[in-house]
């Protein structure tokens, strides 16, 4: 297992060395690293996670304030199983 770790780190850093040895130069140059459309792309993959977390956030409160409004405390487990049975 050690062997395999050791492995995909080493494939890591050679991706990282291979990317900084062509973006560092080019971003030197004072070229873009991604096309308008790359750039477009990028825009929206933001926009859809910050609405998909808020959400999700949304989601976690509800639940939350529900497990919150049925169980109390000093609930037993017995009292707890008689909330869940409704």
């Amino acid at each position: 297992m050690v062997p395999l770790i050791i492995g995909m780190l080493i494939c890591v850093a050679l991706a990282v060395a291979v990317v900084a040895v062509v973006a560092i130069p080019a971003r030197r140059e004072g070229r873009e690293l991604l096309t308008p459309q790359g750039e477009e792309i990028i825009a929206v993959v933001k926009e859809k996670t910050a609405s998909t977390l808020e959400t999700t956030g949304e989601a976690i409160v509800t639940a939350k304030d529900k497990v919150a409004d049925t169980i109390t405390p000093g609930d037993s487990a017995e009292d707890i199983g008689r909330h869940r049975a409704g």
